[in-house]
């Protein structure tokens, strides 16, 4: 007989709480990019990381990745990968003749956990449509069976230095992933000095080992997930609300919104789709309960809304080649001028 729903509630809270403490323990100054990460793991959605190279990425995803549990499975993108090397790969056998063997999106088969497709934008578009729909789907056809991997999570980067050999994602593909997080060097000097000088961070495998294994159960996470949406409440104000700020993604001059030397009416080609806005609320239901609440809060759409949003909006082509400085201050002025309500929350049992 499963405990009562507050229980669940409690308990599993204590545990992503926990895995927030381990990683933050071992990936120093990444405490927004663990939480978020924390969020879209409960949440069930993908996300595309957003950094340089060697800041950590790798090293922090296998960390939690760790605490999760289940299978890690990892490809790199080359412009000369196919989508078929994502299923199966060939080699010589001890007998001198081929063999294939499953590859990395199946052979771990429904116990695949976290799948890290590193530098995505360096592997062609045929590549990116199967690894979309088998994020959509999490099941695919292969070797004349079915394979699920109903509890899978995605998490891919982009080379964001090199334009030769990249191809990036389409606005369409960028709407499957729940949140763009960005991993930033910490701006904090002691921080980076730690990183530079403490010789602990040159060794990536012993920083990961000091995450306890399997503090979520990973095989249980679609189930809660579900309980905990359900769980969470809304009001009529704060859906009104959420509706504006929706608006306001689409037309944002209906608001007041301004940006220095950007004609504001002409800036917004498309805005939030309905799947982004979904996610928003669902990103932002378990931002509430790692806050201790069982009602949404603004404060839980704000902490989500630059993540979940920002990558999904299409400016028209004289904007569009500084789209990510453009996206982060028109989601920072709809937060600041949309009118936000005021309401009451209570915590959660």
């Amino acid at each position: 007989m499963s405990p009562p729903l507050d229980i669940q509630l409690t308990d599993w809270r204590q545990h992503a709480l926990e895995l927030e403490k381990q990683v933050n323990q071992v990936i120093v100054g990444q405490s927004k990019a663990i939480r978020l990460m924390n969020i879209a793991i409960f949440a069930r959605g993908h996300v595309l990381l957003d950094g340089g190279v060697g800041v950590g990425k790798t090293t922090l995803l296998q960390s939690i990745a760790r605490g999760i549990g289940g299978a890690y499975e990892r490809i790199e993108g080359t412009v000369d990968l196919m989508p078929n090397d994502l299923i199966y790969h060939t080699f010589l056998g001890p007998d001198g003749r081929p063999q294939i063997d499953e590859g990395p999106l199946l052979r771990a088969g429904e116990e695949l956990s976290v799948f890290f497709f590193n530098e995505i934008n360096r592997a062609r578009p045929q590549v990116h449509a199967l690894m979309l729909r088998v994020m959509a789907e999490r099941h695919i056809s292969a070797f004349k069976k079915e394979y699920r991997m109903p509890h899978m999570i995605v998490f891919a980067d982009r080379n964001q230095v090199e334009k030769n050999e990249t191809f990036e994602i389409p606005s369409a593909a960028r709407d499957r992933f729940m949140m763009e997080i960005p991993i930033e060097i910490p701006s904090d000097r002691e921080l980076k000095k730690s990183l530079v000088f403490n010789t602990k961070f040159q060794h990536a495998e012993k920083l990961t080992q000091q995450v306890d294994s399997s503090i979520l159960k990973f095989d249980q996470l679609n189930a809660f997930s579900d309980q905990l949406q359900n769980h969470i409440q809304s009001s009529d104000v704060l859906e009104e609300y959420t509706m504006d700020l929706w608006d306001a993604t689409q037309h944002p001059e209906k608001f007041g919104v301004t940006m220095e030397s950007v004609d504001i009416s002409r800036l917004i080609q498309t805005g939030a789709s309905p799947r982004g806005m979904g996610m928003l609320m669902k990103a932002a239901r378990v931002n509430a309960w790692l806050n201790g609440r069982d009602s949404l809060y603004p404060e839980d759409i704000h902490a989500v809304f630059h993540e979940v949003i920002s990558h999904r909006l299409v400016f028209n082509s004289a904007y569009e080649n500084r789209r990510t400085a453009l996206a982060r201050e028109l989601t920072d002025n709809i937060i600041r001028t949309v009118a936000v309500p005021s309401l009451s929350f209570s915590k959660v049992a």
